[in-house]
């Protein structure tokens, strides 16, 4: 409705207001015996009556005749000054100057006892309050204000309903993709919108999850508002009066609730089974965002997952964005797309920043867009796993020829990924077993997260540490979700993920002796088919490779085994553990190599020793060396041997 046309609406609603009120108004002097010219019923003829913010009132909550000037009799005592002497008047009685249900009774025509039970639309929707009194008949009665407001055409979200529900603004750029997704959910609004189903719509891209419900909405010609799941009430006066008041506001405005639950754990029973109820039982339009799928109750669901915008999407997201600088880039929009799976905002986020900081220099351009692609990806992992940050090189890599090689030719996969996947074709095969995974395995110390350091170092990855042993949960189904959680972060891309313990989940399983052995299984099951779908590396880590069935083994496509150093190799990493910039003393690596531990107890032992030379103002020396010993044996609750530290002083 333009300017215009609404001044015109407002005034035209008014005068039908007055009008209708005078005919309230005759009624109640007729009461009194007095005698007013007879007014009429009808708008204006250039306005349709049904129109009118009464009418639409009367029609949505179904009053009747009786109901509508009980209504009216209310406002009036609102809006014109002279119905408190008319009620008095009516009532005989001064003290009565208001409207009571009695007086409603004996003035106005086809009055019904049913219009004043709990369960009329007058009351049931709060369209009017009972005040104190001493009886129902003659207890004042009063106009609720947004009713009120809403006859005068003044409209608004009800005051009572801020803070927990509000408007929804979104502003995000929707993709073609997702735009399609808006205009299949308008088509299910606009067929119906009195008893639509619940429409659900999941995945990671929260912001763009709201912008289609919005455009949605839009293009039916909806309003819509939001309301957190974590906002609303246990259940208790305060839930049943939300739902009443917004069922209310629902069909005043013809409006749409988004049920926001991308932040909802489900963990809390109680609060979960509120949400149930709220969902159950709201009867309104109703569409719900989450990050996994929620399961339906009695109502149906409708559910759209919600994706990133397509590859050719991105790039052409990228093109608009860089303008000028993607002609010099020299396809490295397409290698940006390749790796990183990330929204339009962040597209657009980055290419600001670029625009600001970068110069006309292509390989620093194509880097700095490398590095600004992975601080956008990094968000939602930061939160379910622990970033480390790359420090080891292969030098610092003391293994033996065989693990090398494949650490190597993990290294080759993932720097040719795009070449083998995209140009060569094999991503249009399908997407499992696209995956690199790895298992490393061997005993604590031995080098499995420094190979993983390794190759985020090189290849300029993130590098994500999952502790499998926090993931697991005993409740069915919950493991299932933690991990999805975590992979559905990890798709935005460049980012290794190193799962840690992997003897919590897995092990030999392959028979199904009970219950529990069969969620195992499906935990396991699920564990590996997103490792095989995962587009980056995912790496497992165990201290017991031989407790992992072989079934699951053959769908991991590298193991590198790392065994307990020998004398030659534990040499080789004394010689490399201190830093260039520390200083040391007379320090003989072929007897510090007697030391029957593990590279990860060296590094322990050396950085100990460093505090305590440096404490003594001294190098390091075999003494400090000897002292750091010792008390890394005695948290390994070892005994240091004689032959160990012979020929050490």
């Amino acid at each position: 409705m333009n300017v215009t046309a609404n001044i015109n609406w407002q005034a035209a609603n008014w005068n039908y207001l007055s009008t209708t009120l005078n005919l309230v108004r005759q009624a109640l002097q007729a009461r009194s015996g007095g005698t007013g010219e007879q007014g009429s019923r009808g708008a204006p003829a250039c306005v349709p009556e049904a129109s009118f913010a009464l009418e639409q009132l009367c029609s949505k909550f179904s009053l009747s005749d009786f109901e509508r000037n009980v209504l009216l009799l209310c406002a009036g005592m609102e809006l014109d000054a002279s119905f408190a002497s008319l009620c008095a008047n009516a009532q005989g009685d001064t003290q009565l100057s208001y409207p009571t249900f009695s007086l409603a009774m004996l003035a106005l025509p086809q009055a019904h006892w049913s219009a004043i039970a709990p369960h009329s639309p007058l009351r049931r929707w709060r369209l009017i309050e009972v005040g104190g009194g001493k009886t129902l008949m003659t207890s004042p009665l009063r106009i609720d204000e947004r009713i009120l407001h809403y006859l005068v055409g003044v409209d608004y979200l009800d005051d009572r309903l801020r803070g927990i529900i509000e408007p929804l603004s979104a502003n995000e750029y929707l993709v073609p993709s997702q735009q399609e997704i808006a205009e299949k959910l308008a088509g299910i609004l606009n067929n119906s919108v009195a008893s639509s189903p619940i429409l659900q719509l999941i995945g990671e891209e929260v912001a763009s999850k709201r912008a289609i419900a919005q455009l949605a909405c839009n293009i039916s010609g909806i309003k819509i508002a939001v309301i957190s799941a974590n906002a609303i009430p246990n259940i208790s006066t305060d839930f049943y009066n939300l739902m009443l008041l917004w069922q209310r506001e629902a069909q005043l405005n013809r409006s749409v609730l988004l049920l926001d639950c991308d932040e909802w754990d489900g963990n809390d029973r109680a609060k979960e089974n509120t949400l149930v109820q709220m969902i159950e039982n709201i009867n309104t339009p109703l569409m719900i965002t989450s990050r996994d799928r929620r399961r339906a109750g009695l109502r149906p669901f409708i559910t759209f997952e919600v994706a990133k915008p397509t590859k050719q999407e991105q790039i052409a997201i990228w093109e608009n964005a860089l303008g000028d600088i993607a002609l010099s880039l020299n396809g490295q929009v397409e290698i940006l797309t390749s790796e990183f799976n990330l929204s339009a905002p962040s597209i657009y986020a980055v290419c600001v920043e670029a625009k600001t900081q970068l110069e006309s220099n292509e390989n620093k351009i194509t880097n700095s867009l490398w590095n600004m692609c992975r601080t956008q990806a990094r968000p939602h992992l930061d939160e379910l796993a622990q970033r480390i940050e790359p420090a080891a090189t292969w030098d610092d890599l003391v293994l033996p020829e065989a693990p090398l090689q494949v650490l190597r030719e993990i290294a080759a996969h993932l720097r040719q990924r795009t070449k083998v996947y995209e140009q060569w074709g094999f991503g249009k095969k399908g997407a499992r077993g696209l995956g690199i995974s790895a298992l490393f395995a061997g005993s604590s110390g031995t080098g499995k997260t420094m190979s993983a350091e390794v190759l985020a170092g090189v290849l300029q990855l993130d590098l994500y540490r999952i502790d499998l042993s926090s993931v697991v949960s005993k409740y069915i189904g919950e493991t299932e979700k933690n991990l999805r959680r975590v992979f559905d972060a990890a798709e935005g891309g460049a980012t290794i993920l190193l799962f840690d313990e992997a003897d919590a989940i897995f092990g030999k399983r392959s028979d199904v002796k009970d219950s529990h052995d069969r969620y195992a299984n499906m935990e396991v099951s699920y564990l590996l088919q997103r490792m095989e779908a995962y587009q980056g590396l995912a790496i497992l880590t165990t201290n017991l490779k031989d407790a992992i069935d072989t079934a699951f083994l053959r769908r991991i496509r590298f193991v590198v085994k790392y065994p307990f150093p020998d004398a030659q190799q534990r040499t080789e990493i004394w010689r490399r553990i201190f830093p260039k910039n520390t200083p040391t003393e007379s320090l003989d690596f072929n007897k510090l190599a007697r030391l029957n531990v593990a590279g990860g107890n060296i590094r322990n032992i050396a950085l100990n020793a460093a505090f305590i030379a440096a404490d003594s103002g001294e190098p390091v020396m075999m003494k400090h060396l000897l002292e750091a010993t010792k008390s890394e044996y005695m948290k390994l609750e070892r005994a240091l041997t004689d032959a160990e530290v012979k020929g050490w002083l």
